[in-house]
């Protein structure tokens, strides 16, 4: 009895504490935290990660493994560990206040405030700070140096002055500085001629290291470089930098130093400084540009880009591949537009990567078509502006522009052979993509080009491809695969470059070349490796590759749930390794934790995700990899779960843990002892949560995500999330509002913080504040995609009527983009929605089907014939299902207020769309508004915007579900004239 009032008055006191929270409103979003940057040191003991707020100052939190420790360094970000474990270095922002208040004021870029670094020595907690930095870099594999830039020194303003005098003594000085400048260059013009006259006029004899300055004035002239030892005090300070970067080992550090501005006879440097003996080689002296510079693995060699001899205003300017080996006295050129092997009319481009194989036997590199230079003696005022679209043109006009700069800078792949000075051309404007094999170390490469079938990716989405392999010895091309209607992904390459694979959309299966012949090496598995659930009419793509396994043995497949080893030279069977997934509705995917891994070796321990498509459940396993896989998971529940980090060596683990009502907090999982068998692994981890953010949640009403389940008006099995008020109480009425995107259920336990959102429905606000909101899936029959939202949405939404929680007078739908068109689909539809929103929606497919997303310049065909806008046929071919799934030709039968949002510079919808959609509803005498936000995206991008979406999306919703009093700009709108002053927010008596 007395247990049992215990747990009385306990519930009573839940309750009571539930009803005092309050809800949340709009002035909670800033200070909103979320974990970004993390990271674990190499020995798994030091744990950083940075806790961010929507809008203001965020905080660097660093901690030890054993939880003893914690510091924190406010507005710290772009952290990194040293690779002996005993710093943390990282940059410090300029406070928010500060940035936005220079903002304001319109200050100039040099005199915004800067960056800080910070490096923090663990061990001892002492930190060090320098200000006014631009950025800093670690050797990538090897610790004890840190090289950071500094910015600009500013020049103290000279103090103005207004007499005569001071006037005529500064004309004087500039005068006489002018004459100095005349006589130096006459004398630098007058020794160039006369070595010039004595060493000809052959350029080639002159090209080393000690390049010809050009007299080129202006440009960047670098800052102060400082490189410090850790630990130690020793430093050393470059002036004038542009450019730097350590050697993979740090042995080496980089340093591009402009020339002196004030000194005539400083040169443009390369300089090369060794960090083991202290001092700096020059590798090159003079000229005008540099870039591109490239380290081989080992350190022991060296390639840049230099443009070393146009003049100024010269419009031709030829770069050059300069080389660097230990043991030289300089860089010397390497290649350049003349030399042998080099096709005619290529020159070296200034775009193009610098890449040494990994034995560094090769460098690769990209040239270009020689560009002829501009005329110049056109008049700007007289010249024609015009785009001629061609029907034989591989891009639209609309995507050329959008392509323009990449155009510009397109590249091609070429090689040089160290073994016998051989320049080999590899990718060319008909054959573009190129892709290495075994690090550069392979015999060949892998070429993929979709040259001259380009034009039906209008309609298809996709193109056709060709894929060849190219000898790196010879330059020679062999077609492996013509017209392929598939997949083709670079990972896909073995790692040895033994095997080419791809994936065919018509077969549907996996097939390898390997060096002879094409096979099929999945036509043993019975299950599907295509997307089971795909309901667009494009074919189905494949659920993807976990990798391959060492010296090429096998490959690892997915399939909806499972993995399988696949052997490619087909001599042994495919054996699915996780065995039970399907059974249990399990998808296993695997989690890389060494970014730089190539390749699966047998027994090497792995870790996995799980998702149960059932209970939307997940977890963390860990195995050695094996014929058949045994995990044992160390981290699952109700809960879903971020991507993993591990320290290179040790077995901690970071991850994040969220789920509805608790946010995606840091945890670190680690062995609790460290002699157990690998059998005995996961359960002997010990789970440690390090952050708690946001503790202000518990202030507030939050609320509660279920799966609701219910049958559609077909008899379909349907599912979706419901979402309810912390205090929900099932004897009182709420009114709810439904919103939807494909299919949302996955994300069930899926933390959903207040922001103000682009567009969609900022779920959590709304449930804070007494709605219901419901989210269901929506599974499409080809043709009708608005006959397929009406079934799953309006067939859930009245299987919740049902309910006597459920207030079904005051029902809103609110939707984005493809949610958007299905909003204003639903209710030409059905009558029992009381409000409903749209952002960004389609009203008339008959006229979207032939425009433009102006994002990337394509047309929308390919969407209505093969994706999303699911009609799956031509608009000549089936005009009728473009008018039935198009809500501007029902509008008559409309019934709901609606609010549009249709933004003028949308990318993806046409925002005429929204005008047509207006329009209509306008002309008919519905209620209607519609928002567009100057300047803005598809979705809503600037925060400031986002923030009186939010406003507005309230008032619209509290007003027509909830009775309140509405905002001035639903009862009389915003004339233009008042455009800037009155943003109509007040509420209206």
């Amino acid at each position: 009895m007395r247990n049992c009032s215990l747990l009385v008055v306990s519930l009573l006191l839940t309750c009571f504490v539930s009803a005092q929270k309050k809800p949340l409103d709009h002035t909670v979003y800033d200070q909103w935290q979320s974990i970004g940057e993390r990271m674990i040191s190499d020995d798994g003991k030091w744990i950083a990660y940075a806790v961010n707020t929507q809008e203001g100052d965020n905080e660097l939190i660093i901690q030890s493994a054993d939880t003893t420790y914690r510091r924190v360094i406010a507005r710290g970000y772009n952290a990194s560990f040293t690779g002996d474990n005993r710093y943390l270095v990282c940059r410090i922002r300029p406070f928010y206040k500060d940035t936005r208040e220079a903002r304001i004021r319109k200050k100039k870029p040099e005199d915004m405030p800067k960056d800080s670094l910070a490096v923090l020595e663990l061990a001892k907690d002492s930190l060090w700070t320098v200000s006014r930095v631009k950025g800093y870099k670690l050797p990538a594999e090897s610790y004890g140096w840190l090289a950071y830039l500094t910015e600009k020194k500013t020049e103290p303003a000279r103090p103005r002055t207004t007499t005569d005098n001071k006037k005529a003594a500064d004309s004087l000085t500039r005068l006489v500085d002018s004459l100095r400048q005349v006589i130096a260059a006459q004398s630098v013009k007058s020794s160039k001629k006369k070595k010039d006259e004595a060493e000809g006029d052959d350029m080639e004899s002159y090209l080393d290291a000690e390049g010809d300055e050009t007299g080129a004035s202006g440009g960047d002239a670098g800052s102060d470089l400082l490189l410090r030892k850790l630990p130690g005090t020793q430093q050393y300070t470059f002036q004038r930098i542009l450019d730097y970067a350590f050697d993979k080992n740090g042995s080496k550090l980089l340093l591009e130093q402009a020339r002196d501005s004030r000194d005539s006879t400083s040169h443009h440097l390369v300089l090369l400084f060794d960090l083991r003996k202290g001092y700096a080689d020059t590798l090159s002296r003079g000229g005008n540009d540099f870039k591109g510079f490239s380290f081989s693995d080992d350190g022991e060699q060296l390639a840049f880009l230099a443009e070393r001899d146009a003049k100024p205003k010269e419009l031709q300017k030829f770069y050059r591949i300069w080389y660097y080996r230990a043991g030289m006295d300089s860089a010397s050129l390497l290649i350049d537009k003349n030399s042998p092997g080099m096709k005619l009319g290529m020159t070296i481009s200034e775009y193009g990567l610098l890449n040494f194989s990994k034995n560094g036997q090769r460098l690769f590199f990209g040239t270009a078509p020689i560009q002829p230079p501009k005329d110049t003696s056109l008049v700007e005022m007289d010249l024609v502006k015009l785009d001629v679209w061609h029907y034989k043109d591989d891009y639209l006009q609309t995507q050329q522009l959008y392509r323009l700069q990449r155009d510009l800078e397109e590249n091609f792949l070429a090689v040089y052979n160290f073994n016998n000075n051989t320049i080999h051309q590899l990718a060319s404007i008909d054959l573009p993509s190129v892709y290495l094999t075994n690090e550069g170390n392979g015999d060949r490469v892998v070429g993929v080009t979709d040259y001259g079938r380009r034009i039906e990716s209008q309609w298809r989405g996709n193109t056709l491809k060709d894929i060849y392999t190219i000898d790196l010895n010879d330059g020679t091309r062999r077609l492996i695969k013509k017209n392929l209607d598939g997949q083709f992904i670079p990972s896909w390459i073995s790692p040895t470059g033994r095997y080419v694979m791809w994936y065919d959309f018509k077969s549907r299966e996996y097939f390898v070349w390997d060096g002879d012949t094409t096979r099929n090496i999945t036509s043993g598995i019975a299950t599907a490796l295509y997307n089971e659930e795909t309901d667009t009419p494009s074919d189905p793509g494949p659920y993807g590759v976990m990798g391959w396994a060492e010296a090429d043995a096998a490959v690892y497949i997915y399939d909806r749930y499972d993995i399988w080893k696949v052997d490619p030279t087909r001599h042994t069977a495919p054996v699915n390794i996780t065995g039970n997934g399907r059974s249990t509705r399990t998808t296993y995917r695997y989690m890389r934790v060494n970014p730089d891994e190539r390749f699966l070796t047998n027994g090497q321990e792995i870790f996995m995700r799980r998702f149960n498509e059932a209970n939307k459940e997940a977890g963390l396993l860990t195995g050695q990899l094996s014929q058949l896989l045994v995990l044992r998971e160390f981290a699952g529940g109700k809960y879903s779960y971020g991507l993993l980090t591990k320290a290179k060596e040790s077995a901690a683990l970071l991850y994040t843990r969220e789920n509805f009502t608790d946010n995606p907090d840091i945890y670190l999982s680690k062995p609790a002892r460290t002699d157990v068998p690998h059998q005995e692994y996961a359960q002997n981890r010990e789970e440690w949560q390090l952050s708690r953010i946001n503790p202000q949640q518990k202030e507030y009403n939050w609320g509660t995500a279920s799966l609701y389940k219910w049958k559609t008006f077909s008899g379909k099995n349907a599912e979706g999330i419901l979402y309810k008020p912390e205090n929900f109480d099932p004897k009182k009425k709420y009114p709810m509002i439904v919103y939807f995107y494909e299919r949302l259920s996955d994300g069930l336990y899926t933390y959903q913080a207040p922001s103000p959102t682009p567009s969609r429905l900022n779920i959590s606000f709304f449930v804070s504040r007494g709605y219901l909101v419901f989210a269901p899936d929506i599974r499409y029959t080809i043709g009708h995609p608005a006959k397929s939202a009406y079934e799953y949405i309006v067939s859930g939404t009245r299987g919740l009527m049902k309910e006597k929680w459920v207030d079904g007078k005051n029902i809103g739908l609110q939707g984005q983009s493809w949610g958007g068109i299905q909003v204003a689909q639903l209710i030409t539809m059905t009558d029992i929605y009381k409000a409903a929103w749209a952002g960004a929606p389609v009203a008339n497919m008959t006229s979207a089907y032939g425009g433009i997303r102006w994002e990337s310049g394509v047309n929308r065909q390919f969407q209505y014939e093969k994706t999303q806008s699911r009609i799956g046929a031509t608009l000549w071919e089936k005009p009728e299902l473009y008018i039935e799934n198009s809500p501007l030709f029902h509008l008559p039968k409309v019934k709901t207020p609606l609010v549009i949002m249709a933004n003028d510079a949308d990318g993806a919808v046409p925002w005429y769309q929204g005008i047509e959609l207006f329009t209509g509803m306008r002309r008919l005498g519905k209620q209607v508004w519609m928002l567009n936000y100057n300047g803005e995206a598809h979705n809503l991008v600037q925060r400031k915007n986002r923030r009186d979406i939010q406003v507005r999306q309230q008032q619209f919703f509290d007003w027509l579900l909830k009775g309140d009093k509405p905002g001035k700009w639903i009862v009389d709108g915003i004339p233009a004239v008042k455009k800037g002053k009155d943003w109509g927010l007040d509420i209206v008596d």
